[in-house]
């Protein structure tokens, strides 16, 4: 058999093949890969309730913060200036962060009992936070009191979506402690480890707990306050949504660190005014 031969009768074979395929295919339906489409995992909204004040760090501070928060699903945040009105500086941030954000203002009433920092907005950011769970279908969800310049690791957001009521875990660096954490045994809050006024009630860090977002509405009463000193903000406001006893003790029962209590430091700037030889200043770029 001749070598043209041969290969006609591969040609025609491969045809018949070819053929076949088609007829097959067609025959069958036009989707025949099925994906398991499993349901969406429901994410409680984090509420994070941040005062600010004007300084020189700020912008780079909220920089910092938002750009955290940015990688983390389903977050509101609700930013409170200390100022009797808005600033476009932190307007701006905002409105260019692409978060999901709440902007609101409150001047802090000074007041010789407390030196406290944060409670008039604070308490303004709850009372928003009232009125627009009311307004909503969904009103799950966690609060959780974030200051401008701590440091967040992205596992504390993971951990707070797993309270019930309220939850406590560690904070690093706060308290004169490499660590300030709840005590945990079998699995409930026994104790702290706090040196700094280890009296109060509750002697953890603000960033070192979260509520459920609903307990707000129950306790329409809650509120921070004037009336009370430094360091008793924490005790002040989860006395009215729980015990020692009833704080869910998490990031692996308190023994992770997933927030610092950092700050920045308070920069030295030189006034070019007072030089020998003076620089430009261009007071009109935003820092």
């Amino acid at each position: 058999m001749s070598f043209v031969n041969v290969k006609k009768q591969y040609l025609a074979l491969g045809m018949m093949i070819f053929v076949l395929l088609f007829l097959i295919n067609n025959n069958k339906p036009a989707f025949q890969c099925q994906f398991n489409q499993e349901e969406p995992v429901y994410l409680p909204t984090i509420y994070g309730i941040t005062p600010t004040y004007a300084r020189l760090a700020q912008k780079a501070d909220l920089t910092r913060l938002s750009q955290t928060l940015m990688l983390v699903k389903n977050f509101h945040w609700i930013v409170i200036e200390d100022s009797e009105t808005k600033t476009k500086l932190v307007e701006n941030l905002l409105k260019e962060s692409g978060l999901k954000y709440t902007h609101l203002n409150v001047k802090t009433h000074k007041s010789k009992h407390s030196t406290a920092s944060g409670v008039e907005q604070r308490n303004l950011a709850m009372d928003w936070l009232r009125g627009h769970l009311k307004s909503v279908e969904d009103k799950r969800g966690v609060v959780y009191f974030m200051d401008d310049d701590n440091t967040y690791s992205l596992k504390v957001f993971e951990e707070m979506r797993k309270i019930n009521k309220v939850g406590a875990w560690p904070v690093g660096i706060v308290g004169g402690m490499r660590i300030e954490m709840p005590l945990v045994t079998d699995g409930k809050v026994t104790g702290y480890n706090a040196v700094w006024k280890p009296f109060r009630p509750f002697p953890i860090d603000m960033a070192g707990f979260a509520i459920n977002s609903t307990l707000f509405l129950d306790k329409p009463e809650a509120k921070f306050s004037r009336k009370v000193q430094s360091g008793f903000q924490e005790s002040e406001i989860l006395k009215y949504f729980t015990t020692r006893d009833q704080l869910e003790p998490l990031a692996d029962n308190c023994t992770k660190v997933y927030v610092w209590h950092t700050r920045t430091q308070k920069p030295s700037i030189i006034d070019v005014k007072k030089l020998k030889h003076p620089v430009p200043v261009f007071d009109s770029i935003e820092v």
